[in-house]
């Protein structure tokens, strides 16, 4: 029974614009439910994932029947009417982030019940709403739909039935996503205007060349080489950054956002070390966590396409150089786009905040405190100019050779800084085709481990671990021919240069390998 038809048709263009298209066991409806709640409630994602608990297996009828499936009529009702009233669909998925949101407490709290029973209670949760619930239901989706970049809902139009935006090929896969992309249009216009809702911390990960040479004028750099190469120096600035991001809220800084949003060089090859300081942040349950898609290339490009349509060119004082040297803001087949001299300069205050974090001083804390307060001095601003066009298949130098990946998990403030040499490899049979069937009823073949594998790009992928007396497999299911995978490493056991794990998190586990990183 359709409670609200006539006003469907009034507040929406059809009954189906709330029609969730892909409704399935792992669709994208729920890899985006994941996302959203990883975004506002890390502990609470952590928690279920830990318990092999997904969105699809309490939530489809959720999405399915607008909770009708589990709420009584007259909850039914009102709750309709008022969802239907806002004309906006992807309210429903925040109506579900609340009712888990509630749930919190009780959810944290059953650690030992098993995943069937807590699934169960998952599913009946919208059991218990009453019909004067649903205002404070409707009103706390509205807040934390607020405290969401607007990202989310205009890369996702195509998740309801009524959509014209069909799914392009290079849309992401959001089964794959770390956390939350957010476009660099927006990541520009939340803090180029003083506004309540969402605004970007933004830390750029690339290295220190890459930085110095052009970034963001309200970026803060935070090198994830460090992660790698001085752990300790890595710690301190992550603290720092959390330090700086506090004070710029408090003194309401150009820079300052709630929300942090990391930035890489957009380039598989150079992302790799970006994303495990993504994971870092995630694996101490820090929301609002985000990344910027396509990275310092996305943003190369976009302030180009605004300067070639002719827009303000206030757009090329977004990018700065550490050094205050110049050049011309170009396209692609270098036809000169630069606008007027230097009659503005960028305050850039973040940019100050980085040179008091790279300062061997004890003072690290008070000077970037000072600058925070004092932002007086403009930083030069730059035109950069856009490289040529760069594939996945482009090899952009090689910043990290020689550098010793020592990677390990240790308790929570701790880090492993042995330091382990690594001789790279590389694997000519990475694409070959294999029958998973086949290779896991091997005789040879001692253990067989389901996993995840995690690419360079922080995407994760349904895997094989496969271990036979002398060697490992680590093995890619193809998403397009079921019973099938890559063979993305084959490594000798006796390579293998150390096995690491978290103490509250025995199921995870880091291979140190010569040339894949399987876990």
């Amino acid at each position: 029974t359709f409670f609200c038809f006539d006003l469907a048709f009034c507040s929406l263009s059809s009954f189906s614009d709330c029609v969730v298209l892909d409704c399935v066991q792992k669709g994208r409806p729920f890899h985006l439910c994941s996302l959203l709640l990883q975004y506002h409630e890390p502990e609470l994602c952590s928690f279920l994932d830990t318990k092999k608990i997904t969105p699809d297996s309490y939530a489809i009828n959720w999405l399915g029947s607008l909770f009708a499936s589990h709420c009584l009529a007259p909850v039914t009702q009102a709750l309709w009417d008022n969802y239907l009233q806002q004309g906006d669909p992807f309210l429903v998925f925040f109506l579900m982030l609340v009712i888990l949101v509630n749930a919190k407490e009780s959810i944290l709290s059953q650690e030992a019940t098993s995943r069937e029973e807590m699934m169960k209670m998952l599913e009946e949760s919208p059991a218990l709403l009453e019909t004067e619930d649903v205002e404070d239901l409707i009103s706390l989706a509205q807040y934390y739909y607020s405290k969401t970049p607007l990202s989310l809902r205009k890369e996702n139009q195509n998740l309801f039935g009524s959509s014209l935006v069909a799914l392009k090929e290079e849309d992401m896969d959001l089964s794959q996503a770390l956390c939350l992309p957010v476009s660099v249009p927006e990541i520009l216009q939340a803090n180029q205007h003083q506004q309540d809702g969402v605004r970007f911390f933004v830390v750029d990960c690339r290295p220190a060349e890459q930085y110095n040479a052009g970034h963001l004028s309200t970026a803060f750099h935070l090198d994830s080489d460090l992660m790698l190469r001085n752990p300790s120096e890595f710690a301190l600035s992550v603290k720092s950054l959390l330090e700086a991001q506090k004070q710029s809220l408090e003194s309401g800084s150009v820079a300052s956002g709630e929300h942090l949003c990391f930035m890489g060089s957009g380039r598989e090859e150079e992302d790799m070390y970006m994303n495990m300081v993504l994971a870092h942040f995630l694996q101490k349950n820090k929301e609002y966590v985000s990344i910027a898609k396509g990275g310092f290339m996305a943003l190369q490009q976009h302030l180009v396409d605004m300067n070639i349509e002719g827009l303000d060119s206030s757009y090329l004082h977004w990018i700065v150089s550490t050094s205050g040297s110049h050049s011309s803001l170009s396209s692609a087949d270098g036809e000169s786009l630069g606008g007027p001299g230097d009659a503005k300069g960028v305050k850039s205050l973040v940019n100050k905040m980085t040179f008091a974090l790279k300062s061997k001083s004890v003072n690290v804390k008070e000077k970037m405190i000072s600058f925070i307060e004092n932002t007086a001095t403009p930083v030069d601003r730059m035109s950069f100019t856009l490289p040529w066009h760069v594939s996945s298949n482009d090899r952009v130098g090689k910043p990290y050779r020689g550098v010793k990946p020592v990677f390990s998990i240790g308790d929570e403030e701790e880090y492993d800084t042995d330091e382990i040499d690594i001789s790279s490899t590389s694997d000519d049979d990475r694409k070959e085709i294999i029958n998973l069937q086949t290779w896991t009823n091997k005789p040879d073949v001692k253990h067989h481990i389901p996993c995840d594998e995690v690419k360079e790009t922080g995407h994760m992928f349904p895997s094989h671990l496969l271990v036979t007396a002398t060697h490992m497999f680590c093995l890619r299911e193809i998403a397009s021919r079921k019973g099938f995978a890559y063979i993305q490493s084959r490594q000798a056991l006796n390579s293998v240069v150390k096995i690491t794990s978290k103490k509250n998190q025995v199921h995870s586990f880091l291979f140190a390998l010569p040339s894949a990183l399987c876990c």
